[in-house]
């Protein structure tokens, strides 16, 4: 068993590029590549959402923070829509990332179940803010929670025809 101070060590994700234009998929995959230091293997589908751009998903394995240098290395390209999440670990909370042009890019704490989590100093830094000047209490929490975000990519994240689907399996008995 594990000190309590201790944190795990690795952890795994998943990369979704919601769109690409056809030309920058072989840097996405470069740069996919150059961070995870092994070889990522994407299949580029069509994006029904985005006619002329593509989509493609992969898995990654890495050492706790991967998923942030990933995201740092494909908002590089301001014309991409991705995801990248990060699985909670042992000591270590999740992570999702969300990039849309015009929006930037997005970082929440994600709990085991997949719900945004907002700390304690965020939340009073927004009621501060509302209580002192300019700030709208609703907005700013959706801010926080990505809720912006989470409105452009929707469309993009349902599957339609040619997505990959992967089908879950749990034994019983």
């Amino acid at each position: 068993m594990r000190a309590s101070g201790q944190f795990a060590e690795a952890t795994s994700g998943v990369v979704y590029i919601h769109s690409s234009p056809a030309a920058l998929c072989p840097h996405v995959e470069w740069a996919l590549t150059s961070t995870l230091k092994a070889p990522a293997k994407l299949r580029w589908t069509g994006q029904p959402v985005d006619p002329g751009h593509l989509r493609a998903t992969t898995d990654w394995f890495g050492p706790v923070g991967t998923g942030g240098k990933l995201a740092s290395a494909l908002r590089d390209w301001p014309v991409l829509c991705f995801e990248v999440t990060e699985e909670p670990s042992e000591g270590v909370d999740g992570e999702r990332y969300s990039f849309v042009p015009g929006l930037g890019l997005w970082r929440g704490t994600v709990s085991a179940n997949g719900d945004v989590m907002v700390g304690e100093m965020r939340l009073r830094a927004i009621i501060d803010d509302a209580r002192g000047r300019r700030a709208d209490i609703a907005a700013e929490i959706d801010r926080a929670l990505g809720t912006a975000w989470d409105d452009t990519l929707e469309p993009y994240r349902f599957g339609g025809e040619g997505a990959e689907v992967t089908w879950l399996r749990r034994d019983v008995g």
